[in-house]
């Protein structure tokens, strides 16, 4: 396996993991933010839409389809320390941040 199938091998890893943990910690939807939300250019849609939407409906899709159509992954990430801002009073969120601690140091590694 190649360093390019490798590094997607993995990034869908953690973006499995981070739905996991979202599922458990209750934090999956249903429902689509509206297109409006959908639609903000805030970074990670805060003004319109919480961090646990973001990841569901913009992070994780916008991901898979750049593994699908086998284009470059971001080299520069830090999700990490947002989701420590908004969850660091709520101890049960610690495994989803430590997932995504993980996938911002992968997706950081000089490739």
């Amino acid at each position: 396996m190649d360093l390019i199938s490798m590094l997607y091998s993995q990034t869908q890893t953690k973006l499995a993991q981070i739905a996991h943990e979202l599922q458990s910690a209750g934090l999956w939807s249903t429902r689509a933010p509206s297109d409006e939300a959908m639609a903000s250019t805030a970074p990670f849609a805060c003004d319109l839409m919480s961090l646990a939407q973001w990841l569901q409906f913009i992070f994780i899709p916008r991901m898979q389809a750049l593994i699908d159509a086998g284009q470059p992954l971001p080299s520069k990430i830090a999700i990490a320390p947002m989701a420590e801002h908004v969850w660091s009073e709520q101890a049960a969120l610690t495994p989803l941040i430590g997932v995504l601690n993980e996938l911002d140091m992968l997706l950081n590694e000089p490739r």
